[in-house]
């Protein structure tokens, strides 16, 4: 447990709570699903764009959008994680969001935040050597460029908008590993994300383990407060929210699912073992603020393959929730 994080947690808690703010606590290891979050909780380390809550937001039907997400996971055979939350009114989305899932590639847009954050933009010219013997699994923007090497601006976009493995490797190599990975998202207030292993190491999840897992409300928090808090320098957010919108893996996960013309920036991630599959997005909205969501899940079987229709299907709920 990240002592220190949690400590940060409580003094922020109790700061929110004089100042009559209404804060959701991000999930501890051992916490149960949290499907019943009030409708006008917001994060405790996300950073706000707009208004922390807003009573007169129009309410949604909590009991008939939990049995939606029955339903899917009935529909699939499937476990499904979904967090939400509108960053105008603070109204939520919750099913199963304390649950721990494998976050899978999803780190990989976390591990472009973390270095943008330790480098900046002025040092993300910097070139990474790398060999042959670097190269893993799934590297189709990375295994054409041994002989030169890749910028670390090069590798956090072929990480973040191709799921390059071997470019996410190096980029926790300059984050001191996954434990360095770690740390900094402990360092905003996240002390429930576990990186423990590289690509593609950790893909190798089987139900129970706690390795290389999150849960819902803790991903889309950190993508918050890398995307739209003050964790990053304006030039540095643009960057990152730019590497996001031109994902290439993710038209038919929550993109399929938003409405025309709401604009959403997402990292996937798909893991080797039980169907794992999951997305997390950014969503920029007409006359309206962001909307953040994450939706994991994976299937019983060890050898099962995953639906994208599943992570769609949720999506497209939460947007008839939140829209």
């Amino acid at each position: 447990m990240k002592t220190h994080s949690s400590a940060r947690r409580s003094l922020l808690g109790v700061l929110a709570a004089l100042a009559l703010v209404p804060l959701a606590a991000c999930s501890a290891e051992d916490a149960r699903p949290r499907s019943t979050a009030s409708p006008v909780a917001s994060s405790p380390h996300a950073g706000a764009t707009g208004p922390a809550a807003d009573a007169s937001a129009k309410p949604f039907d909590r009991q008939r959008l939990a049995r939606q997400f029955k339903e899917l996971e009935r529909k699939y055979d499937a476990r499904l994680g979904v967090y939400a939350i509108d960053t105008g009114t603070g109204r939520e989305v919750a099913h199963n969001d304390g649950e721990r899932f494998a976050h899978a590639s999803t780190f990989k847009a976390l591990a472009a935040g973390a270095v943008l954050r330790k480098y900046s933009l002025d040092g993300m010219d910097e070139v990474i050597k790398y060999s042959k013997d670097d190269l893993v699994s799934h590297s189709p923007v990375s295994e054409k460029h041994v002989a030169t090497g890749m910028s670390l601006s090069a590798l956090c976009d072929a990480a973040v908008r191709f799921s390059d493995n071997t470019a996410a490797n190096l980029l926790l190599g300059r984050l001191g590993g996954p434990r360095g990975l770690d740390a900094a998202l402990a360092e905003l207030g996240d002390d429930v994300t576990r990186m423990e292993h590289s690509e593609p190491e950790l893909n190798r999840w089987s139900p129970g383990a706690t390795s290389d897992t999150s849960t819902p409300r803790a991903l889309a928090e950190d993508l918050r407060a890398f995307v739209l808090g003050d964790v990053l320098g304006t030039g540095e957010r643009a960057q990152l929210a730019k590497w996001l919108r031109t994902n290439t893996t993710g038209a038919e996960l929550i993109r399929a699912g938003m409405p025309k013309g709401w604009v959403v920036g997402d990292k996937t991630g798909s893991g080797g073992t039980y169907g794992t599959r999951n997305d997390i997005a950014v969503v920029w909205r007409p006359d309206a603020e962001p909307i953040v969501v994450a939706i994991l899940s994976n299937r019983w079987k060890e050898d099962a393959e995953y639906d994208n229709a599943l992570i769609a299907e949720a999506a497209s709920a939460v947007a008839g929730a939140l829209a």
